[in-house]
């Protein structure tokens, strides 16, 4: 009986010691570090490649996001005082050149107007006045003839005078009645031309009073948009006072600040593609107008000054200005909006 147990016994053990056979669905744990191996291969080549890629680009490329769309604001002021009678435009509405958008009471300019043309109306009549005038040429043909007499009595003493002739108290009385003779005749002509003066300045002060008059309709010098608007119906405004702001949308630029360390190969008319934080996805295209001709900090309200001893090296910023080839009237680009610039330098 003994005999017959004992080799199940040794069957057992021999199965409990052997190790269970591997399943044929079952990855090999080499194979397994081969593939993570090689994924990360993969990654790893990718950021080479992308990375290679991007240091190409960037030999030919400057960008930067330290940038915004900068555009006119354009105030408009009254040349003249008065109350406000009709204000015609409202906030962001789009106005015209040539539009009116504020009109002040013009009745006390219509009242100098009135007494401008009375004071020409007189000064035209007295020019027309023939007989006044007629008299004023004559006194001026007058001294005329006296002045050429007195010269030509100069003429003749002076010789006279010396080959002592005649006394030095002669010679003396003679060049005063020709300067005499001189002032007489500049009196006259200066007479003959004060009525022509007169009527000048009044038709001068006609003119500034029609052109004060005008001044009370306050139109919008370019086309935009009306923004920041301060003036309200009957008001009372002075002569420059801010009353709103127009803005042309259709005459923007960007102001692309790069670093100093990247304007070496930037030159007016490269290429330039951006985008704008309102719009994204869309790429809009440009080209370089212009550079500054200093850094953005030397126009600061102070600037910095490195000959104090505590000087820390900063890398400056050099405003670059990009004018956009084309408006999109579906993407507007309004001042002060943000955008990355990237300008093609070769």
């Amino acid at each position: 009986m003994a005999t017959t147990i004992e080799p199940d016994v040794r069957r057992e053990s021999a199965a409990k010691a052997a190790p269970p056979a591997p399943s044929p669905t079952e990855p090999k744990p080499g194979g397994r570090r081969r593939t993570v191996f090689t994924i990360m291969g993969l990654v790893l080549l990718a950021l080479v490649a992308v990375g290679a890629r991007r240091w190409i680009y960037g030999l030919s490329h400057v960008s930067t996001d330290d940038a915004q769309v900068d555009g006119h604001i354009i105030p408009i002021l009254p040349k003249v005082g008065g109350f406000v009678n009709e204000v015609r435009i409202d906030e962001n509405q789009r106005v015209k050149a040539g539009d009116t958008l504020v009109v002040l009471d013009d009745r006390d300019y219509r009242v100098r107007l009135a007494q401008a043309d009375a004071d020409l109306a007189v000064a035209l009549a007295g020019v027309s006045n023939r007989a006044r005038v007629g008299q004023a040429e004559a006194q001026v043909e007058q001294a005329q003839a006296n002045a050429s007499k007195a010269h030509a009595d100069l003429d003749r003493v002076r010789p006279l005078a010396l080959q002592e002739i005649i006394s030095k108290q002669q010679l003396d009385a003679v060049e005063a009645a020709a300067r005499a003779a001189d002032a007489a005749l500049a009196a006259a002509q200066a007479s003959l031309l004060a009525a022509d003066a007169r009527v000048g300045a009044a038709r001068a002060a006609r003119d500034q009073a029609a052109l004060n008059l005008s001044y009370t309709r306050v139109i919008a010098p370019a086309s935009g948009v009306v923004s920041k608007k301060t003036v309200e119906l009957g008001q009372l405004v002075q002569p420059g006072q801010p009353l709103m702001s127009v803005v042309p949308l259709e005459d923007v630029w960007l102001t692309a600040n790069l670093k100093e360390t990247e304007i070496a190969d930037v030159k007016p008319g490269e290429p330039v593609d951006f985008t704008v934080d309102a719009y994204p996805g869309n790429h809009f295209r440009g080209h370089v107008q212009s550079l500054s001709p200093a850094t953005g900090a030397r126009f600061s309200l102070l600037p910095p000054d490195n000959a104090t001893g505590n000087f820390t090296k900063v890398v400056q910023r050099v405003p670059v200005r990009v004018r956009p080839d084309k408006v999109d009237p579906a993407h507007p680009l309004r001042p002060g909006m943000s955008v990355v610039v990237t300008i093609q330098t070769k």
